[in-house]
Order: structure tokens, then sequence, then C-alpha cells
């Protein structure tokens, strides 16, 4: 692989882990394509997105950003003014404006019944960390995606904390403004309506738009070809 082609950049987002990338970070490296699955710390937005930046600075070549969920959030503000990001991807994911959230942006159209599904706790640091209940994970999350693989998925769930899915986007910049966007989502996702996400792409002025039928919120898990074929597009462009 050429020193300067793209490194394609995996972002998850809440409820999720790394490994929910690896049907798609399976069918790039088949193509030799190198991809980086990187942990997304979910504590704040800002401090997300500065890690986000320290992953993309430490590559030190260009880079897809891809996104699934809140990591949309996070690679709004991470590609703002970053000269190393050619193109971005959002899987089921938020593409805020300046001063939007996660939580305001999901109740902004009807469908979403996340709410109803979190367990809440505090966390020493300040705030509460959420996560979704294991016994409703498989029906809010992925309810196109076997009940043991579902369980499995809840159990390693990391969770965020309220500081990050309220938290707005600060920069005056939003990336999808400046940088060609792609954008994959499903129909039948529980977490972020199906009209915002179609809201979102239109707004971006995406390249491209991959609607889902039938998916859940955890389409890089239960459909990992579509979310590959964004990708591949985007790095072709």
């Amino acid at each position: 692989m050429n020193e300067q082609s793209p490194v394609v950049v995996l972002v998850h987002g809440a409820f999720a882990e790394s490994a929910s990338w690896n049907g798609v970070v399976e069918r790039l490296q088949a193509r030799s394509i190198d991809v980086v699955a990187a942990p997304n710390p979910l504590r704040s937005l800002d401090g997300d997105a500065a890690y986000v930046r320290d992953v993309i600075a430490g590559i030190g070549r260009p880079v897809v950003l891809v996104a699934h969920s809140y990591g949309g959030m996070v690679i709004t503000e991470a590609a703002a003014e970053n000269p190393a990001v050619k193109a971005l991807v959002y899987v089921c994911a938020f593409a805020p404006d300046q001063g939007e959230n996660a939580f305001g942006l999901s109740v902004q159209f009807p469908g979403s019944t996340l709410g109803d599904a979190l367990d809440t706790y505090p966390v020493s640091t300040g705030g509460n960390d959420l996560r979704i209940k294991p016994a409703l994970f498989n029906h809010q999350f992925c309810a196109d995606v076997p009940a043991e693989q579902a369980a499995v998925m809840a159990a390693t769930q990391r969770p965020a904390t309220d500081v990050a899915l309220t938290g707005n986007l600060v920069t005056a910049s939003p990336a999808w403004k400046t940088i060609p966007s792609w954008f994959v989502f499903s129909d039948e996702d529980l977490n972020i309506p199906v009209a915002l996400h179609r809201f979102m792409a239109e707004r971006a002025g995406a390249k491209d738009i991959r609607e889902v039928a039938g998916a859940s919120h955890a389409l890089s898990v239960s459909a990992p070809e579509p979310v590959t074929a964004a990708i591949l597009d985007a790095l072709s462009a």
C-alpha cells in the first residue's frame, strides 16, 4: 500500500466498542487497505475529539474518517480544519452543526426509543454513565443480530457519559461543510430516527446516500457490506 494512500480510521459510538467494526475491518484488509479501529473514550465531546485528532496525527498519513452513532459527533469536531482528513463516512451517525448535541438531535424527529432503554449510574469524576439495559440491548441496538451475539455486544458495550451525549459541537467549521461526506444508514434505527439521518445527509450535501432497508442501528455489525461499499466509494474519490 502506498505510503501516502489514505488510512481508514473507524470511530465507534456509544454502547459499542472497536470490535463492532470487525466485519468492516476484515473486508478492507482483504483489499489490502490500511485500517485502524480507534477506541472512543466516550467521556466528553471535546476530549473524545482531541483523542481522535491525536490518533490521526500519530498515523502521519491522509485518512478517511468513518464513524458510527455518537462517533459522528466526534469526527465532525476532530476533522474540522484538519488537512489530513480527506473524506468522511457517517454510518448511522450524527452529523451535527455548531451548537448541536447527540441527545438534542435524537429527539428532533420522532422514532428514537433509546431514552427508555438506558440505565444511569454516577461516576466519581462527575456526572453519570449511561448504558443500554442488557435485557433490552438486542431489540434497541441490534434487532437484526442473533440473540447470542447481541448478548456479547451488551456485555462488552462501553458506557457513555451524559456529558458526552449532551455536549454541543463547538467548532464553527463542522467538518462536513468543507470535506466530502458519504452517508449509510438503516430505516429501522431505534436510536437515531431515519428522518434525522435523511435530514443530516441532505444538509451535508452528501456525495452519496445509502439507506439499508430493515437494518438496525448496529449497521457495521449486521450489514458490513454496504458500510464497506460506502468507505470504498470515499477512498476512490
